[in-house]
């Protein structure tokens, strides 16, 4: 399965509220600016917010409205027209707003000092300029139509900017989108592996009972019983998707007593469990379909055979080792040991342990092994309703 990383659940909420602190942080600029040089001239911060202001607006609306609404539908040359009429729209009106708040200087000389203790003489427009006075030169202003441009082009830089915010924020839900179609197929997929080992142990067991009403019927009722235990773990400890690691040793153990049941004491079987069981989550099934190939491959009726379960609980690692006795006489598919059940085990084992299992089989001629290992922390997914 991906790997993907864990999102917000209110996606929109935060994209809002990341807005909120990028523009506030922008709009505090100009008072922050003032402050550095000691007063603040509220009236530039005014002219400031005023243009500030009309690039929100430019952003805003093509977030909201020009990027879904045009963009997003792949009509391209609708969404350049519209951005560039409405940011040249929204640019001269926050131009004119401006210009209708702009303080005039005073043109006028500054007073000038002409001696201790006597104040400070205006000087008129009529008189002229003491010696060694040099008038503050003049401002040269741009004309409105170079501030249109420089405005726009501003403009079109807010446009690239709030574009791939958008761009950026659709990828990341479309992320936490997939992350959540991704565990809806993973529960779907595990819940049909369980329908399918599930029927296929049934017929297993029932071929098991089939011959013992033949040679014991004592004992084919006491197998009816230990079936009717392992149906109940199969119909209740399974539907949750998971399972604790005690109550599928139960099982295990309770599924080797019912084929001893069928198996004379020529076929040597052994079970090798830890003492302390603990209570470790694990796919439910998840061994009984090896055990299955064991037993179904590895005995035979003319041949001493075998069949060793061993399971081990080594620190964060649950490692699974299980052994049969092969028999080259018996027939044998193109496809052995890989019946249904244990292909569907190994896509299980992929979809919950993805690079974080071991699984290795052997066949030497002799005996046949399986060894598996998983991790004790299995990844929580819930049910396919």
């Amino acid at each position: 399965m991906k790997k993907t990383f864990p999102l917000f659940s209110n996606f929109r909420l935060w994209e809002v509220l990341v807005l909120l602190f990028i523009w506030l942080g922008i709009f505090l600029i100009p008072y922050f600016n003032d402050r550095v040089y000691g007063a603040i001239v509220w009236e530039t911060v005014l002219e400031e917010w005023v243009s500030m202001l009309g690039f929100l607006v430019i952003f805003l609306l093509n977030i909201y409205i020009f990027v879904p609404g045009f963009l997003f539908r792949k009509r391209y040359v609708s969404y350049i027209l519209f951005t560039l009429v409405f940011s040249g729209i929204v640019v001269f009106l926050s131009l004119t707003l401006r210009e209708t708040i702009t303080t005039t200087t005073n043109s006028a000389m500054p007073p000038m000092e002409i001696g201790p203790g006597m104040p400070p003489m205006e000087l008129s427009s009529q008189m002229p300029p003491p010696k060694g006075f040099k008038p503050a030169a003049e401002q040269v202003t741009q004309s409105i139509y170079i501030r249109f441009l420089d405005y726009m082009l501003i403009a079109i830089l807010v446009v690239a900017a709030s574009t791939s915010f958008k761009l950026f924020s659709r990828w990341l839900n479309e992320e936490s989108k997939n992350e959540e179609l991704e565990k809806e197929r993973l529960k779907s997929e595990l819940a049909l592996l369980r329908n399918q080992v599930s029927p296929h142990f049934l017929m297993n067991t029932l071929n098991n009972i089939h011959a013992l009403i033949v040679v014991d019927q004592a004992r084919a009722k006491d197998a009816v019983i230990r079936l009717s235990t392992l149906m109940r773990y199969l119909l209740y400890d399974t539907s949750l998707g998971r399972t604790s690691l005690a109550k599928e040793v139960e099982f295990i153990e309770s599924y080797f007593s019912l084929m001893k049941l069928r198996y004379t004491k020529d076929v040597d079987l052994k079970l090798t469990l830890p003492q302390d069981i603990q209570d470790i989550p694990i796919p439910p099934m998840l061994f009984i379909s090896f055990l299955e190939n064991a037993f179904k491959h590895g005995v035979s009726y003319q041949e001493p055979s075998f069949v060793y379960f061993q399971l081990e609980i080594d620190g964060s690692r649950i490692n699974c080792f299980i052994r049969n006795s092969v028999h080259p006489n018996k027939t044998k598919s193109n496809d052995h040991y890989s019946g249904i059940g244990l292909a569907n085990v190994k896509k299980s084992l992929e979809l919950l342990y993805p690079k974080n299992y071991m699984l290795d089989i052997k066949d030497d001629g002799i005996e046949f092994i399986v060894s598996l290992s998983i991790p004790t922390d299995m990844p929580e997914i819930k049910p396919a309703s």
